[in-house]
């Protein structure tokens, strides 16, 4: 990469693991995955951005504020000057101090990792798009789960595959993490 990139791991958190409140699928390898991206920028010393989603709405019942379940996952956790973002909605972006901190940085690139792959990771991937910066998104290091609407159900190998798919017609282009760490300056 040429111009300066960040990494943004969205909702890499505890709920969303085996015994949370809300397991995805294949979460395990995909926080490996992210645990080896953000290695790769930690190496390079180029910004990471770990955001955070406390669900501060009525009826909400996973990433509940001042509970286990909301804090970021052990394999992903910030070190010492690493930026935390928390928000409230999908969209990284929205409502949030993220895109005033990566214009700060002067990063012209992201590279997205993390959950869930049909709601935050689409959202903030198609955001950050729109603002302005290159996306690469590490389809290995995002998890989702299965979806149902009407009487279909997709599983979430095919929700996950979908919105991939979707992402890189337009919107970034979807590596996986040893082809996104080859990348890496």
């Amino acid at each position: 990469m040429e111009e300066k990139a960040a990494l943004i791991l969205v909702d890499i958190q505890n709920d969303y693991f085996p015994g949370g409140k809300m397991t995805l699928d294949g979460i395990d390898a995909a926080s490996a995955n992210a645990s080896r991206l953000l290695g790769r920028f930690r190496e390079k010393r180029m910004p990471v951005f770990h955001v955070r989603h406390l669900a501060v709405h009525p009826g909400a019942t996973f990433f509940l504020p001042d509970t286990p379940g909301s804090e970021i996952h052990a394999s992903v956790s910030p070190a010492a000057g690493e930026t935390v973002i928390v928000k409230h909605f999908p969209n990284s972006f929205r409502e949030t101090s993220l895109l005033d901190r990566l214009q700060k940085t002067g990063v012209a690139s992201v590279a997205v990792c993390g959950a869930m792959s049909h709601m935050c990771i689409d959202a903030t991937v198609r955001a950050a798009c729109d603002l302005g910066f290159e996306c690469l998104l590490a389809h290995d290091a995002c998890a989702t789960r299965a979806l149902t609407f009407g009487r279909e159900t997709a599983p979430a190998a095919q929700v996950h595959a979908a919105f991939m798919a979707a992402l890189s017609a337009a919107y970034a282009q979807v590596l996986s993490t040893e082809e996104l760490n080859r990348k890496i300056a």
